[in-house]
């Protein structure tokens, strides 16, 4: 499933096509993807000009402006497994925005629905797996819907700090893998970004989540106790940064150059140190230890036993 970052280079893919534009047609070739699409979803569409395109989570989330009748909404939209958006402009190239690990489908049978813009633009969404979803939610209403009312902090926001983490981790038995890939502690985060964080931070991912947070203060007088993030934690929220803006430039450069826009492997330019190099030299310099994998509720974890702590 794309993560954070590959949705983050869709996004910024598609929005100087959107942001601004006005939808002049929408068109709906089945009911339904994950989930039926809303009611009268193409009639609600049509007409109405994208104030915005933004992120929340693996969420692309577009502002609708209040016009025709119609309240001011958001467009919810997911990838799933396997969905990818095709930009179809006026006498250029179709470009294919986002960076995948696998290749993106570009079989018309599996475009499911198009957008048309003022201008003669189209933005096709394509899924073959159709585990991707598109909402309309009133924009009042948007942070209380069920798909986001339990949201943890955007990681790369300022609201994810040491002392947020410190607090999501104190007490805990579990893994500290399974306490980033919690949403409700932090937004976003998938199990690739997680795996490659968690190496280069030089902890083990089974190593329980408690464990990383410094002594706990009670003070007189019923007062919440005091949280001290430790220079773990503090190594790990910045790590967690640091992979996602690299994973995010590399699409983002990607994306500016239109290199193999026809979703192509290699199109892909993240550069793992731990994911899927099961087998592989690790390559924290001086370690001279190996990758290997685990299974962790059910999902694949690729660390190095010598240097993950």
């Amino acid at each position: 499933m794309p993560e954070l970052p590959e949705v983050e280079t869709v996004r910024r893919g598609l929005a100087p096509v959107m942001e601004g534009a006005r939808l002049v047609e929408a068109v709906a070739h089945r009911p339904d993807l994950r989930w039926p699409l809303p009611e009268r979803f193409a009639e609600r569409l049509t007409g109405r000009r994208v104030a915005g395109l933004g992120r929340r989570a693996k969420y692309l989330v577009a502002d609708l402006e209040a016009e025709n009748g119609h309240p001011a909404e958001v467009l919810v939209m997911h990838l799933g497994m396997s969905g990818s958006f095709r930009i179809e402009a006026p006498a250029t190239a179709p470009q294919l925005p986002g960076a995948f690990a696998l290749p993106r489908s570009k079989a018309a049978a599996h475009d499911h629905v198009e957008f048309g813009f003022e201008g003669g633009t189209r933005i096709v969404y394509n899924d073959p797996r159709r585990f991707g979803a598109m909402l309309l939610v009133p924009r009042a209403g948007l942070e209380e819907h069920p798909l986001f009312r339990s949201l943890g902090p955007e990681p790369l926001g300022n609201a994810f700090d040491a002392a947020a983490l410190a607090a999501a981790c104190a007490g805990r038995r579990s893994p500290i893998k399974a306490v980033l890939l919690d949403q409700s502690v932090v937004a976003g985060l998938g199990n690739i970004y997680v795996c490659e964080a968690l190496h280069r931070a030089g902890i083990a991912p089974d190593r329980p989540a408690a464990g990383l947070v410094g002594p706990i203060v009670h003070p007189e007088g019923g007062i919440d106790p005091i949280i001290h993030p430790t220079a773990l934690i503090e190594r790990l929220v910045a790590t967690i940064r640091e992979v996602l803006e690299e994973a995010i430039h590399a699409g983002g450069s990607t994306l500016r150059d239109h290199a193999q826009v026809d979703g192509t492997l290699g199109y892909f330019q993240h550069s793992f140190r731990a994911y899927g190099r099961a087998g592989e030299a690790c390559l924290t310099p001086g370690c001279g230890g190996e990758i290997e994998r685990l299974v962790q509720s059910g999902r694949s974890t690729f660390h190095c036993r010598t240097c993950q702590k």
